[in-house]
């Protein structure tokens, strides 16, 4: 936490470029956007601008789904950036989507005096060296590129801004390049499902993150289906796009056997032209297959994961991915995004292998895949790999896996405590409560049957910290298991009394029939105004116990435990609500709760 704060921290005190505010080209180069921009996309953009505009180098993460229009706000922030005269760097992690975006950007500038450099593999060496040359001497204004950005001979004269697509594309030593780049350049990540590691420091507060998730219109979500593989639900899923005129994606992800999948295919619909690409192909001729496919040379496109970044095809809209168990969550869901880009209903149908066997994490994925289909839910998406996956190890290259040592949720609140404390903000310390209650406080196993699911809640109501939460898991319940049994509603109250009791400072609540014992923590201490109101609502029958200071005794003859302790919470959240604390530190009132 501490090496990764001292990066964060020398950003924020290094002194960045201040771009100056908009100008007459940016509003006319903004007008000419041909859709409506969401509320979502305009508040981004102005995040963005605001940052761009203060001395302190950005480091926003754009958190949006696919197609929700991440690369028009990239588009704004380039051009504030060009026409300020510094240069733009905008790294994409496959050769198509930079033939893409290049494609965007000169379309999107045309008419303005900017020059746009393309650096990739499709680009002849000769071409590629022109550009480094160029680009070396200030002669271009953005440059669009793969990680062949990074290579060494790639000097830029004046760089100002930094856009990453798909950030977690990128292996780990093309981020420490990265590192390098962005030390006092503002920086933009662009991504559709956050990695989990990117995720938890946009959320422990390293990085800034806006969000897009209003949909652009005429967007429908993708109709998604988990099923084992058959071959007649392939041809008729076929067939129904071929009949509205479309295209359909088949993802086969093995270069050895694509062929196989291709012949297989040929035999289910005849009458279809089928065409397969993959990586290791040359790239003229993936070029060429990619152009033809676009302008509806072929119907259906075989391919390996080549397609999963950025590609924009509206026409296509069927995808049937074989051995999706195979897939990570983030790839099944950008995936699922290549299609559905138009006003028409698309359908993704991720199958695998029959009568197999899956293994408990892919069943998760692929839950969590069918589970968030609605529109805007890659957010959703990154959160919940989040939970499959854990943080990684935020500092090192390891992605993935539980912290081994400690697990996940105590890895993260640690950090999150180093965090605060390198920041000088204190964390707050929890008071730990002992309560003693004769009452059956549990989860039955005839109200949650699977036993992973009631760790979980247990997990949940152990980790509260305000009465709201205890609320949330109230309603979570209810809406999952249904009416809850008198067990789990003591315990929802138990929930309450802790918090309410780490709240006021107290340390334990002892409970028998007709009598309540509560003890202050050491430190802790009630104002005047505090213990008369406690002293009036119980009619004078709490008392301070002598001879015991800050010991409190509440005596209700025959009342039964459970009554008393609800009566407690009543009291509490009244003496919360009702009575203000005064300022701790003052010598007259510590002593006031001393007999």
């Amino acid at each position: 936490a501490k090496g990764l704060l001292a990066l964060y921290a020398a950003r924020q005190n290094t002194e960045g470029f201040s771009f100056p505010a908009d100008n007459e080209w940016q509003a006319e180069m903004e007008a000419r956007f041909p859709y409506q921009e969401t509320d979502d996309q305009l508040r981004a953009i102005t995040a963005i601008k605001a940052d761009l505009e203060s001395p302190k180098p950005m480091d926003r993460l754009l958190c949006g789904d696919v197609g929700y229009g991440k690369t028009e706000v990239a588009v704004r922030a380039a051009f504030k950036a060009a026409t300020a005269g510094k240069q733009v760097a905008i790294l994409v992690p496959t050769t198509i989507l930079a033939e893409q975006h290049y494609a965007t950007f000169r379309q999107r500038f045309a008419g303005f005096p900017l020059e746009i450099g393309l650096l990739s593999r499709f680009r002849s060496p000769v071409e590629n060296k022109e550009t480094v040359r160029r680009l070396s001497q200030g002669l271009v204004d953005i440059a669009i590129g793969t990680h062949r950005l990074l290579q060494k001979d790639v000097k830029f004269f004046d760089l100002g801004l930094l856009i990453i697509d798909e950030e977690q594309r990128f292996g780990v030593q093309h981020k420490e390049k990265l590192k390098l780049l962005k030390e006092n350049v503002d920086t933009l990540t662009l991504t559709a499902t956050p990695i989990p590691r990117t995720l938890h420091m946009a959320m422990v507060g390293m990085r800034d993150m806006s969000v897009i998730e209003t949909p652009p219109e005429d967007r429908f979500p993708v109709q998604t289906y988990v099923v084992e593989h058959n071959d007649e639900l392939v041809r008729t899923a076929i067939r129904r796009e071929l009949e509205r005129q479309g295209q359909v994606y088949y993802v086969h992800n093995r270069v050895r056997s694509i062929r196989y999948a291709v012949e297989r295919l040929q035999k289910l619909v005849p009458e279809a032209r089928i065409a397969y690409g993959h990586g290791r192909m040359g790239e003229e001729r993936l070029e060429r297959l990619m152009l033809d496919f676009i302008e509806g040379e072929y119907d259906i496109l075989v391919s390996t994961t080549i397609i999963e970044s950025g590609l924009d095809i509206p026409n296509v809209n069927t995808m049937i991915v074989e051995d999706a168990d195979k897939f990570g969550l983030a790839q099944l869901y950008q995936l699922r995004g290549r299609v559905g880009r138009s006003n028409r209903v698309a359908f993704a149908y991720f199958t695998y292998k029959p009568e197999k066997a899956l293994s408990e994490v892919a069943e998760k994925r692929l839950q969590a895949i069918k589970e968030f289909t609605e529109l805007g839910a890659g957010f959703k998406i990154a959160m919940r790999d989040l939970e499959i996956r854990g943080a990684g190890n935020i500092l090192g290259p390891e992605q993935h896996g539980f912290m081994v040592a400690v697990g996940f949720d105590l890895y993260c609140q640690l950090l999150e405590e180093a965090v605060r404390e390198l920041q000088g903000r204190a964390a707050p310390v929890k008071q730990e409560v002992e309560l003693e209650l004769p009452i059956d406080a549990f989860i039955p196993d005839r109200y949650i049957r699977d036993g992973k699911q009631k760790i979980e809640m247990y997990k949940k109501i152990r980790a509260v910290s305000q009465l709201a939460d205890v609320v949330d898991i109230e309603d979570e319940m209810l809406d999952r298991y249904g009416r809850m049994p008198e067990s789990v509603s003591n315990l929802l109250l138990v929930a309450r009394m802790r918090v309410l009791a780490q709240q006021l400072g107290i340390s334990r609540v002892a409970i028998q029939t007709g009598i309540l014992r509560m003890q202050l923590a050491a430190q802790a201490f009630l104002a005047p105004a505090q213990i008369e109101y406690l002293f009036r609502q119980t009619e004078g029958q709490l008392r301070l116990q002598p001879n015991k200071p800050g010991t409190f005794v509440w005596q209700q003859a025959n009342s039964n435990p459970l009554t008393l302790a609800r009566e407690w919470v009543k009291l509490m959240l009244g003496l919360l609500e009702e009575v203000p604390k005064e300022e701790e530190g003052n010598g007259e009132i510590q002593s006031a709760n001393r007999p």
